[in-house]
C-alpha cells in the first residue's frame, strides 16, 4: 500500500460475481476487497466499478456496488457505475473518454494488470495497478484466456482501431 500513489480513482475492472459451479468468485471477492482497501487508505476518493451489464440477468457493476456498500461500507457517493465495461478495452477508453479521468489506480489481479496498463498507455493514461490477491481457481484457463486476449489488445490497438463498443456521453464522477 505504501508503494501505491494517491489518485482520485480507482478503476475496479469487473468479472464475474459467481463461479459457474456456484459460490463467489474468488477473483471478484479479491477486487472489492483491494477497491475497499484503496478507499479506507485514503489514497482514493472515488470508485469506478466498470463491467459488463449485457442482459437483465447479469450486472456486474451492480453487484460490484452491493459488495463494496453492504460488505466494506463504501458509501454509495464514492461509487460509479460504468455499464459499459465489456471489456478490458472498453473499461479503460470509458474511464478517459466519458468519465473525464487521465490518471487512474486500476484494480484487478497481476496476470489481468499487464493488459490493463498496456491499453492505458496507449490512450496516454497515467495508470497504476494495485494488484488485487490471486487464486488458483480455474488457474490454467485464466491465463489461457489471457495469453489470447494481450494477443487481441495489440490487434485491437495497433492494427484496427477498435472503439468500445458503447462510449456514449460525458458524465462527471462526483
Amino acid at each position: 500500500m505504501d508503494e501505491v500513489p494517491n489518485a482520485r480513482v480507482a478503476l475496479v475492472l469487473g468479472t464475474s460475481p459467481n463461479k459457474i459451479s456456484g459460490g463467489t468468485n474468488p477473483y471478484f471477492s479479491a477486487r472489492m476487497e483491494a477497491a475497499a482497501r484503496l478507499y479506507k487508505s485514503g489514497k482514493v476518493s472515488h470508485i469506478l466499478v466498470s463491467g459488463d451489464n449485457g442482459s437483465p440477468y447479469y450486472n456486474e457493476p451492480e453487484k460490484m456496488k452491493s459488495a463494496l456498500m453492504e460488505i466494506h461500507g463504501i458509501p454509495l457517493e464514492a461509487i460509479t457505475l460504468d455499464h459499459a465495461g465489456f471489456r478490458t478495452l472498453d473499461s479503460i477508453v470509458r474511464c478517459k473518454k466519458v468519465f473525464g479521468q487521465n490518471e487512474v489506480i486500476i484494480v484487478t489481479q497481476s496476470f489481468h494488470s499487464y493488459r490493463a496498463l498496456f491499453i492505458g498507455d496507449y490512450y496516454d493514461m497515467k495508470s497504476w495497478a494495485y494488484v488485487a490477491p490471486s487464486t488458483s481457481y480455474g488457474k490454467m484457463k485464466v491465463l489461457f484466456r489471457e495469453y489470447l486476449a494481450r494477443t487481441l489488445a495489440v490487434w485491437d490497438l495497433y492494427l484496427i482501431h477498435r472503439e468500445p463498443k458503447f462510449l456514449g456521453k460525458k458524465e462527471t464522477l462526483s
